[in-house]
C-alpha cells in the first residue's frame, strides 16, 4: 500500500534511496534534505516493512518533479515501482499540476508508465538551482522525461 511518509519512516527511506545510489543507479539523499522535504515523499508499505519510496516535488505552479523512486531489490518487477509512481501522478492531478518531469537512469521504466523522452535543456531554468548541489553536475548523465497532464 502506498502512502504519505511519516518523520519516523526517513531512516528507511534513506537506507533504501544510499542503498541504490550506492550501486550508481540513482543519485544519494541527505537526511536533511530527507527531512526538509518529507511531504513530497511516499512510501510502499508490505507488511509493516517499508519496500519502496518516491517524491513528488513541486517546482512551480504547473510543474512538479518526480523524485527518488526506489523499490528495495527483492520487490523490484513486482508492480511496486509502477504503484508509487502512479500514486504521484494522481497527486499532481489533485493539485492541478500540468507537466510532470523527471531525470532518471530508467528510461525504460518511466517510457512504460507513460512518460516522454526530451532533451534537458527544454526544462525550465528553476529546476537547475538544485543541480549545482549535485555531486555529478555539471556533467550530468540522468536523461531527462516529461509527462504532461
Amino acid at each position: 500500500m502506498v502512502r504519505k511518509a511519516y518523520p519516523q519512516d526517513i531512516r528507511y527511506i534513506h537506507k533504501i534511496i544510499n542503498a541504490a545510489a550506492a550501486k550508481g543507479e540513482m543519485l544519494p539523499r541527505s537526511l536533511a534534505e530527507l527531512y526538509e522535504n518529507l511531504r513530497d515523499y511516499v512510501v510502499y508499505e508490505k507488511n509493516g516493512k517499508i519496500i519502496g519510496t518516491g517524491a513528488l516535488h513541486i517546482c512551480w505552479e504547473d510543474l512538479a518533479e518526480i523524485r527518488s523512486v526506489c523499490v528495495v531489490k527483492k520487490w523490484r518487477t513486482s508492480g511496486v515501482g509502477s504503484e508509487i509512481v502512479r500514486y504521484l501522478i494522481n497527486e499532481a492531478r489533485e493539485l492541478k499540476i500540468k507537466k510532470i518531469f523527471l531525470l532518471t537512469y530508467q528510461e525504460d521504466f518511466f517510457l512504460g508508465l507513460g512518460f516522454k523522452r526530451i532533451d534537458k535543456r527544454n526544462l525550465p531554468q528553476k529546476i537547475w538551482t538544485e543541480c549545482v548541489r549535485c555531486p555529478r553536475f555539471p556533467d550530468c548523465d540522468e536523461k531527462a522525461m516529461i509527462m504532461e497532464l
